[in-house]
C-alpha cells in the first residue's frame, strides 16, 4: 500500500484562489472515495472568508496511489468569474498541487500517543456530563496535547483528538524549520501556470471535457494497442 502526502495551496493569491483551493479539494476527496483510496487531513490553513482555504495538507493510502496522484500534481486552473469581484477583468485563476516529501512530514508512531478519557463539562447537556466522554490525547515526545469533548461518543472524540493533534505538530515543526528548510518547502508553493494539469470552467466547477481523470490500466493499454496498430 503507497502512501504520499499532498498539498493543496493557494500560495500567495487572491481570495478567489483560497476559493478556488476548497472548491478543488472537495472534488479530490470525492475522486478518492470514488478510486477506493484512504485519506486523512493532516493540516488545514483556513482562508479569510467561510468556505476557503489557503492550503491543505492530506495523506493519502491504498493501491496505485502514484497513478492517482500524478493527474492531480501541478497547476490546478479555474476560469470563471470572481465570486466575490464579478466586475473584475481576470477570469483565469491558479492554484498549485504538490506532493510534499515524507522527510519533510512528520512521522508518528501509534506508541507515541497516550489519550485519556474523563467527565465532560462543557455543553451538551446532562447526559453528555453523567459518562466520561472527553479525549485528552498528549504525544509524548514533546507533551504536546489536546482535548476534544464535542461528541458523546469516546470513540468519535479519540478521532477527532488525534486528527487535532496531528494538525497542532505539524504547525510546531513548521515555526522550526531552519532556513533551508523553509526555502524548500516554499518551492511547493511557487505555481508554474504555464502547463495546468487540470482545468475547470465556470461556478459549477466542471472539468472541461477533453481532460479524462484517472483512465484505468485497461484503457490506457487499449490506446497503446490503438497507436501501434496505426503507426
Amino acid at each position: 500500500m503507497e502512501t504520499k502526502i499532498i498539498q493543496f495551496t493557494a500560495g500567495n493569491g487572491p481570495i478567489e484562489c483560497t476559493w478556488v483551493v476548497a472548491k478543488t479539494f472537495k472534488i479530490f476527496l470525492k475522486e478518492l472515495e470514488q478510486f477506493g483510496l484512504q485519506h486523512l487531513v493532516l493540516n488545514t490553513q483556513s482562508g479569510d472568508l467561510n468556505g476557503t482555504l489557503k492550503s491543505t495538507l492530506v495523506e493519502v493510502k491504498g493501491d496505485d496511489v502514484e497513478d492517482f496522484i500524478k493527474h492531480w500534481k501541478g497547476t490546478i486552473k479555474w476560469v470563471g468569474t470572481s465570486t466575490y469581484r464579478p466586475n473584475h477583468k481576470r477570469k483565469n485563476w491558479f492554484i498549485g498541487v504538490h506532493e510534499i516529501p515524507k522527510n519533510q512530514v512528520l512521522q508518528f508512531k501509534p506508541s507515541e500517543f497516550q489519550y485519556s478519557a474523563f467527565r465532560s463539562s462543557g455543553p451538551g447537556g446532562q447526559h453528555v456530563n453523567k459518562v466520561s466522554s472527553a479525549i485528552r490525547a498528549v504525544y509524548l515526545p514533546t507533551k504536546t496535547s489536546v482535548v476534544v469533548m464535542e461528541s458523546r461518543s469516546q470513540h468519535q472524540n479519540k478521532k477527532i483528538a488525534r486528527i487535532r493533534l496531528i494538525e497542532k505538530l505539524e504547525e510546531k515543526r513548521l515555526e522550526l524549520l531552519t532556513a533551508q528548510d523553509k526555502e524548500s518547502w516554499q518551492q511547493h508553493q511557487q505555481l508554474e501556470r504555464g502547463s495546468p494539469v487540470r482545468v475547470f470552467n465556470g461556478s459549477d466547477f466542471k472539468s472541461k471535457p477533453k481532460q479524462k481523470l484517472f483512465p484505468s490500466k485497461r484503457q490506457q493499454l487499449k490506446q497503446q494497442l490503438r497507436k501501434e496498430l496505426w503507426d
